[in-house]
């Protein structure tokens, strides 16, 4: 599905040569590296605020935190989708929030915003957007949409995991919400060589909470003076091979996207490539596909190896069946017809063209 060894060979000295230099410096935590990274890269999303942190779901943990703490919501629920992991509900339950899934729209996998507005209700404490596969959900007008019907107070928290640099009307995904989150895990389309994530906001209140909560909840060093504070920290090393990377991340998501393009060109009637209306910055391509796994055994008898993104609903996650949670009103009725169609395609930006064209000549001669 990737071959992460091609990015250290691609980029060879660029990013070696500051990782070697951050591991020689001694200063290996809360750094000028980490701090440089953050500011360049909240100054790429558009957000005056960025926090380095140790990875994604501390991330989203530490933003739910924050924003029971400086919002103070009398709610303590959280909206959110059933087919993307399971990594917002996880954070959610870590900071006593209990989840509510929303449904999604088939053709982009993204959640729907009508379904968002039938959960929200005098218990959402925040509503989590999720932009999957790399497809850019429209937070601009969701929150319009929250605010005509009386939800103003309502937070939006993006999940940006796998959508760096996506846009919608021209501004980037992290700066669209009310606080946001990324990981940088390292098959992300802007990833470390290891763990890490950030926080990224545009209000000043949300991001001291968020930069105390990641240190123990210190105000200063030994003094606690927030609860449910932790030790995330993003380290130097990774902060060096990530900013060697930035620049690098529109041209690479790009090339991810031609990938995508392909697929959608050589795919036949009964295979449909997931992809929104708007922006996608092609994390993952995935498709909908009639006989799934007969396309499957397709694609491995020709050597390409494919993934099912994701193959549990949150709902159904046996460790959480006698866990509180809510769905839609109308239910999780598209999650569950695409569950058994998804499957995912490798797409990474040093795919080789005989890589791309295996994959394409599998989909071509399928019906």
């Amino acid at each position: 599905m990737n071959d992460l060894k091609r990015i250290a060979t691609d980029f060879g000295d660029d990013v070696m040569a500051p990782a070697l230099e951050a591991m020689r410096s001694g200063w290996w935590l809360n750094g000028t590296r980490t701090k440089a990274f953050c500011e360049a890269f909240g100054s790429y999303v558009g957000a005056a605020h960025c926090i380095g942190v140790a990875n994604g779901t501390d991330a989203l943990e530490i933003a739910f935190r924050a924003l029971l703490a400086v919002r103070a919501p009398k709610g303590r629920e959280v909206v959110t989708v059933a087919n993307a992991g399971g990594y917002s509900a996880v954070a959610a339950r870590l900071a006593g929030l209990t989840p509510v899934y929303a449904d999604i729209e088939e053709a982009s996998q993204l959640v729907s915003i009508d379904s968002v507005l039938s959960c929200v209700g005098v218990e959402t404490a925040c509503v989590v957007i999720t932009h999957l596969y790399g497809g850019a959900v429209d937070v601009p007008r969701l929150r319009e949409r929250l605010d005509a019907a009386g939800h103003s107070h309502v937070a939006i928290v993006e999940d940006c995991a796998q959508a760096h640099g996506a846009r919608v009307d021209g501004r980037r995904v992290g700066s669209l919400g009310t606080i946001a989150t990324f990981s940088f895990y390292p098959t992300k389309n802007l990833g470390a060589f290891g763990d890490a994530g950030c926080v990224v906001t545009n209000d000043a209140d949300l991001a001291t909470a968020v930069d105390r909560l990641r240190q123990y909840g210190w105000t200063a060093k030994y003094e606690i003076e927030h609860p449910f504070g932790r030790n995330s920290r993003m380290d130097e090393v990774q902060a060096a091979i990530l900013m060697a990377l930035l620049p690098g991340l529109d041209a690479a998501n790009e090339r991810r996207v031609a990938i995508l393009d392909r697929y959608s060109e050589a795919a036949g009637k009964t295979v449909r490539p997931v992809r929104p209306a708007g922006d996608t910055v092609a994390h993952l391509a995935v498709v909908l596909a009639e006989d799934r796994e007969g396309l499957r055994r397709a694609m491995t008898d020709a050597g390409v190896a494919t993934d099912i993104h994701y193959p549990i609903l949150d709902v159904d996650q046996p460790a959480w069946k006698n866990l509180p949670f809510r769905e839609a009103p109308g239910g999780l009725v598209v999650c569950r017809e695409s569950l058994p169609r998804l499957l995912t395609l490798p797409c990474f930006p040093t795919m080789r063209e005989d890589e791309i064209g295996s994959v394409c000549r599998v989909l071509s001669a399928w019906t």
